[in-house]
This record gives structure tokens, sequence and C-alpha cells, in this order.
């Protein structure tokens, strides 16, 4: 076994290597490996170091095996400072990615050499700390505060002009890592370059950082880590030493390190990775992928056939007039033009996604060919049916069919086809080309290969897929019908839409469940409500129609100017709609309701309760496999606060056993709606989490 780090010695320098698979992470051997090597190489009496990584990259990170583990020395603080302390002439040769402690490291070197195509960044934040190992104290000391507040409490990703033009590296030159390095330091021993560490430059300039840690912690929506990162800056510019300012960054780090938004942002982290990874699509090959169909042009069809383009597929786009055909066109090409505008597209590869990878059809035999067709049509049973009646007709032996419904039942759906077998879900969210959540939703006849083709697609369209089982609303909508309900509940009882709204939007959702409703539109859940009282609602349940009175009066949101709020001036400019509260007051009064005040904490409790009550419900039926399904289909579908983990991490972090005592006790008031579920009374009283059941998931 190769060791992690390579000693070479070439002339008067020394050359150490990282060679630690796939990301070159900062592991204890690489770290262990790199503090050896100088060690050699100043005993050897070298004049310079050379540091690099082979393979695809620099150092990526920190090594995430270890995360959770003891930390064992060296540390990569001491490390960093080891490094920046030595007498040779230090330099690092960058390539791939140079993110968090691999930029740390660099920082550390005296001078730095990249390829163009490298990238350098402080991601930490997404992980609900700060850069730990002088991150936060050299790069404003070579970058300048504001650069360097920008890259930290944003933790993106700087190409290296980018780089070169801010100072955080020295030069960028083609070629070999190894070898643009080597000839680099050469140059400078040539030249009698000085050693540069950062730490002894002079501490930056300060700006108004109260200012800029309000600023950050709004766009954060609370998130504790991105604002913390402002305070470790002000250290490097206000400590009395530098290494006064690395104390401040390690006491910052450490408060973070211990914070409940850690726990949730490392949580989130490994369940994105563990998401796609299900035992029983293991070495199961899908089928082919090149060509796929798509039926309806609206918003939806639209935004899955540019996902589609973009990802190399050709698409055929099936509308049911010539007209409706070009319009659905149109859509594509302005989905499409912003790509341009971003600077994600060429010209030119735009004109040939939409002149030769994408076809228009009014036939569905010019479906023939598919590999793939994903039907889009109006959320109807019925409509489907005749869709998947047709397609069953004309599509080659072999074909996927899926349907993009957001509800209804895939057994049904399948079972009008004389192959069943090929038959899946694929619910994607509107914007679908936007949109980063793709459930695939598994009928109980769907075959292996098919589930593994859906989870292929949505890898090449680089969506996170999640797996569903068949129920009215798969996993997503069907606890977002719940806890929406719970809001309409907390209505009728006293609140206002208003402060819903806004005691959510404080705990982190990006947008609270009536401004999201205007977003998706008012006729959306009306056509729900009648699909759901024309199959009979049970007679215990709390019904209303005020929300129905909005909409038979043309207000369904955003889309008409008007819905729960008003957005006459803009969608961002948005005021509570003044004919909203008169309804809701008339529905309490002739349901003989008087209403109570709700405070912040007990609506936020009430709603996150019933969240986690029904995905526990789905998690016990096997609607989801895990309930880390769960938590990733609510972060990337339905904006929950990434840095809360997922609402089942949160009933975790909050108690399960206090969350199922107020279960109980609100059950008390309403038996039908507030019914513990099965799970969480067993998890409760074996004296487990859910976190457990992903454990013995995943093992």
């Amino acid at each position: 076994m190769p060791e992690a780090i390579g000693y070479e010695r070439v002339g008067d320098i020394v050359i150490l290597a990282a060679d630690n698979p796939p990301v070159n992470a900062l592991g204890h051997a690489v770290r262990q490996g790199l503090a050896d090597g100088l060690d050699r190489a100043e005993a050897e009496g070298a004049r310079g170091v050379l540091i690099y990584g082979t393979g695809r990259t620099f150092f990526a990170g920190a090594d995430i095996r270890e995360f959770g583990k003891p930390p064992k020395e060296p540390h990569l603080p001491e490390l960093c400072n080891r490094i920046e302390a030595s007498p040779l002439l230090v330099v690092s040769a960058l390539h791939g990615t140079a993110l968090g402690g691999g930029l740390e490291v660099a920082l550390s070197t005296h001078y730095r050499i990249a390829v163009p195509q490298a990238k350098v960044g402080l991601p930490e934040v997404h992980l609900g700390i700060l850069p730990g190992a002088g991150g936060t104290q050299r790069l404003p000391r070579v970058a300048g505060v504001e650069a360097a507040l920008d890259m930290i409490t944003t933790g993106r990703h700087v190409r290296a002009d980018e780089a070169l033009r801010l100072g955080v590296i020295d030069r960028v030159a083609e070629g070999e890592p190894r070898e643009i390095g080597l000839s680099y330091l050469r140059e400078l021993l040539d030249e009698g370059a000085p050693r540069r560490p950062v730490g002894e430059m002079p501490a930056p300039a300060p700006v108004d950082f109260d200012a800029v840690h309000a600023a950050v912690l709004k766009r954060g929506r609370g998130q504790l880590s991105p604002a913390t990162a402002v305070r470790a800056v002000q250290a490097a510019c206000e400590a009395e030493s530098f290494a006064a300012g690395l104390k401040r960054e390690r006491e910052l780090f450490m408060e973070l390190m211990n914070s409940d938004q850690r726990e949730g942002l490392i949580h989130a982290f490994f369940a994105d990775r563990a998401v796609g990874k299900l035992p029983e699509l293991e070495g199961v090959a899908p089928r082919p992928l090149a060509a796929i169909g798509v039926i309806g042009g609206g918003t939806m069809g639209a935004g899955i056939a540019t996902a589609a383009l973009l990802s190399g597929l050709t698409v055929t786009m099936l509308e049911m007039t010539p007209e409706a055909a070009e319009a659905a066109k149109g859509r594509i090409e302005g989905n499409l033009s912003g790509a341009v505008k971003r600077g994600k597209l060429t010209s030119q590869q735009f004109d040939t996604l939409t002149t030769k990878a994408l076809t228009l059809a009014t036939d569905y035999a010019a479906l023939s060919e598919a590999d793939l067709v994903i039907e889009a049509v109006f959320e109807d049973m019925e409509v489907k049916k005749q869709v998947f009646t047709k397609l069953d007709a004309v599509c080659k032996p072999g074909a996927v069919l899926a349907s993009n419904t957001s509800y209804l039942d895939i057994n049904q759906i399948a079972a009008v086809t004389s192959r069943p077998q090929d038959v899946l879900g694929l619910h994607f969210f509107s914007p679908a080309h936007v949109m980063k959540l793709l459930e695939v939703v598994i009928a109980d006849q769907t075959a292996p290969d098919v589930a593994a083709t859906g989870f292929a697609l949505g890898k090449r369209l680089g969506k996170v897929s999640v797996r569903a089982g068949v129920c009215d609303g798969f996993i997503g909508n069907r606890i977002l019908s719940v806890y929406r309900t719970c809001a309409d509940h907390m209505i009728l009882d006293g609140a206002s839409p208003y402060e819903i709204d806004e005691a959510l939007e404080a705990f982190g959702f990006a947008m609270g469940p009536f401004a999201v409703a205007d977003l998706a539109g008012l006729d959306i859940g009306w056509a729900v409500r009648k699909r759901k009282r024309a199959e009979g609602l049970d007679p215990r349940a709390r019904d209303s129609a005020y929300a129905d009175k909005l909409c038979e009066a043309g207000h369904f949101g955003q889309k008409t100017g008007k819905g729960y709020y008003d957005y006459a001036a803009g969608a961002k400019a948005r005021v509570p709609n003044p004919e909203v509260m008169p309804l809701i007051e008339a529905e309490r009064a002739a349901q003989g309701i008087t209403p109570r005040a709700f405070g912040k904490d007990e609506i936020v409790r009430r709603y996150m309760a019933a969240m986690v009550n029904e995905a526990a419900k789905v998690v016990g039926e096997g609607i989801a496999r895990r309930p880390l399904d769960v938590d990733v289909t609510l972060l990337y579908g339905y904006g929950f606060p990434r840095y809360r983990g997922g609402p089942l991490k949160w009933a975790d972090m909050q108690g399960l056993p206090e969350l199922l005592a107020d279960i109980k006790r609100w059950a008390a008031e309403d038996a039908y709606f507030w019914q513990p579920a099965p799970l969480l009374e067993q998890l409760v009283a074996e004296g487990r989490s859910f976190d457990d059941l992903n454990k013995e998931a995943v093992s």
C-alpha cells in the first residue's frame, strides 16, 4: 500500500506528493505524512518544498470518514502552523479543487501556483462550522476583508483566474501540477525570493463588522455558521496578534462544533450521500437512456424537457395541437435562454438543443422509439389512464413509461397497460429544470431495472433522487397535506396566515405555507380539495371553505396578482390581501369558533409535530424506506431549513418523548387529526431514535 504522502528529492528541492484517492482528503495519514516530510526535508538540508496532489485534485477537504470520531494528532491547525513556520521555502501547486482544509494548507505555504481549471474555496459553513485551521485569519490577509467575507460566508468555489486577481494564489500556469510547481519553486529559489508566511503579513483594515454580521444572519435565515464566521474574520483585523486571532477562530469553531445546527448540517451531508444507495438496486443495470419523450408542454413538462436537453438527451415534446407544441417550445427556449444569460450555455449550444435535440410532435407515433416517456399532463386519473393506454400501444418493448403525477396512484395507472413492470412515477418539482428533488415512485409491479433507470435518469439530470412507495401524495405531498392541514386548523382556531408564515420563516423556512401556496397557485390546492370532497370526507374532519372562496373570486396567488397576499407591487413586496381575514372570520363564525391567540413557539411546535408524526407514519408504512429519505425530500423539495437537518433529525434533537407527549395532549382535543404514529410510539418505548433506524438501514 503506497504512503499517503510520497517523498521525492530533486536536487535541493523536496517534493511531497499526496496519494490518498479519490480526493486526497486530509485524513490522519496525510497530515502525519506532511509533518514527517517537512521534518525530513529540513533535517536533510533541502532549500525548498513543493506540496501537490496526485490524481484528480489537490486536497479537497477533510476526510469524511473521520467525522464524529476523536481527532488524532497532528491536528490540521497545528499542521498548517508547522508548514508556515518552516525555514524552507514552501510552495503548493493546485489543481482540481483546494477546498476547506485543502485551501488552508495552501494558505499556510509561502507561495501558491495553480492550473487554470483549479478552484478554491472555504465551504465549511455548509457543514455548520467555519474554517478552523487559520482560514479566517490567513485569507483576509491575502485577499482583503471583503473578498474573504464573501468566500467564507457563502462557501462558494472560486476559479483560478479570480483567485489570482484576489491574491489567493500567486500564479496560474498550464501544465501538470508537479511540473509547474517545481518550475515555480526553482525560479523563486534562483531569484532568492524570501519566505512569505501569511501569518506575518499585516492585519487587514476592519470594516463595519456589526452591520455585516446582521446582514449575513438575515441572509442565512437564522443559520449561525456564516454569521459566526464574520466574527472570526473580525478577529483577523482586531486581535492583538496573529496567534490571538487563531485562538479566537478556534473558540468560535468549537462553539459551532457543539451546536445543533452543525449536527443538522452534518446529518444532511451524509443523508445526501446515502439517499440514492438502495440495497435492492445494487448490481442492477438501468435500461439504455438516449431519447426520451415528454407529454405535455406546460410549465412542468417544459421544465422536464429543459433538464433533459441540458443533460445531453434528445427530447420529443408531444402536445395536442401544433399551436400548443410551439408554445411548449417557446417555454423551453425561455428556460434555455436563462442558461445562456448565466453563461452555462453558449448561443451555438442553444441553437443545437432547440433545433436538433428537440422535436415537436402531435402524434403519439412519434414516441415509438423513445427509451423513456414522461407524462406531464393534467392531474386527473382518467386523463392519465388515456395517455398510458395510448403509450402502451405505440412505445417499443422495454421502453420505460413514467408519470409525473404529484398524488395519484401509480398502480392504477400501470394497470391500464399490458406492461405494468415498465411503469413508475417520476415526480419532478417545479420548475423542473431548477428544483433538485425527484421522487422515484416504485409501483407494485415496477421491475428492478426500471427503478434503476429512474435513478439513473435522476443522476443524469443532476437531481437528488428519493425512492417512494405508492400512496396519496407519496412522501413529500402526503406529509405536506398533513402539516398544511395543521396550519389550516390553527387559522380556524385564531391564528392568521400571516402570523403562521412569519413564525415559520423565523424558524428557517424560505417561505411560509401560505406564501408557498400563492407561489404554486391556489387552484392546485382547490383541485385537491374538490377531489377529496368528491371521494367523501370523514365526518370528523375539520373542513373550511374560505380558501375556496378566494379561488372562486379568481385569486390564485402570484399568477393572478392576489391570493393570501396582494402582489400589486411585485412578488417580493407581498402585503396581506385585505379580502382574506374577513373570509376567515366569517368561516369561524359559521362554525361557532371563538378564536384564541397563538404565539410563535406554539405555531412552530404544532406545525412541526404534525410534520414529524405523519413522516413517522410514512416510514412505518414503508412508503419511505428510511427516515433520511423523508429528511432529504423535505430539504430539497419543500424549503425545510438545511441547518435543522430535516424534520426527523429535528425531532431527534428535540427529544422524541417530549414530542410524543405533545401529540397525545393535542389528540385529546382532536383525536381524528392527532393520531400518534405507531412507529413514533415504538421508538419512544424502546428509547431509540430515527437516527438509529438510519444507521441500521445503512449497515
